[in-house]
């Protein structure tokens, strides 16, 4: 299922959003997508297999011509990433959780930054964060490790046309830090800016993508 009408252009930014029994909070990460002050995106809402009202809630957006519903099977977050990654049309990826948001600047600031420098190919920043600014350490539960401290994917900016085959998300704890890491050890072109225009809830019971270490 797609909008009715096709993407008939290349836009700057393919923004996904994964999902996954969202259906009571998407809404807000999408409405903070078309509330964006810079307009030249496309949107690809991966549905990783649903069996809430997930489609239903998206219905009514996906009749802008700029948002596309691909729903699959369940296989994860990782996986549900490349797969967006895939089928992106635009000449940056860049991500929001279906239970996160953007502040109204957060995509005009990124698309300055990189017309300023077209040669960066990761751009990534810290988050605001809403609710409990910790996570339980993985290597050890009597710790905890802030999540400004953390490796957040979302606020990932990729440069689509270098991506190779093997520049995938891995369906491992700590997805994001593996690919940042990979970028990093071929000596690709990164930036982190200061700039913490994404906002990471913490106000949900569930996760999907809860690698952030």
């Amino acid at each position: 299922m797609i909008g009715k009408d096709q993407l008939k252009y290349s836009p700057f930014f393919s923004v996904i959003i994964c999902t996954y029994n969202r259906a009571y909070i998407i809404s807000r990460a999408i409405s903070s997508l078309l509330g964006q002050t810079c307009k030249d995106w496309e949107c690809l809402i991966i549905d990783d297999g649903s069996t809430d009202e997930t489609e239903k809630m998206i219905s009514p957006y996906v009749t802008n011509n700029r948002l596309r519903y691909l729903p699959h099977t369940h296989r994860g977050c990782a996986l549900s990433k490349n797969a967006g990654m895939e089928a992106a049309q635009g000449k940056y990826i860049t991500f929001l959780d279906s239970d996160d948001e953007y502040d109204s600047d957060h995509l005009a600031i990124r698309k300055h930054i990189l017309e300023e420098q077209p040669d960066i190919e990761l751009l990534y920043s810290d988050v605001k964060v809403t609710g409990d600014p910790y996570v339980p350490d993985k290597n050890d539960s009597s710790k905890k490790i802030a999540i400004a401290d953390c490796t957040v994917g979302g606020t990932f900016v990729i440069k689509r046309h270098i991506l190779e085959p093997s520049d995938r998300f891995k369906d491992i704890y700590s997805d994001d830090s593996a690919f940042l890491g990979k970028f990093i050890a071929a000596g690709r072109k990164i930036k982190k800016i200061n700039s913490p225009t994404y906002i990471y809830h913490r106000d949900t019971g569930d996760s999907m993508c809860s690698s952030l270490v």
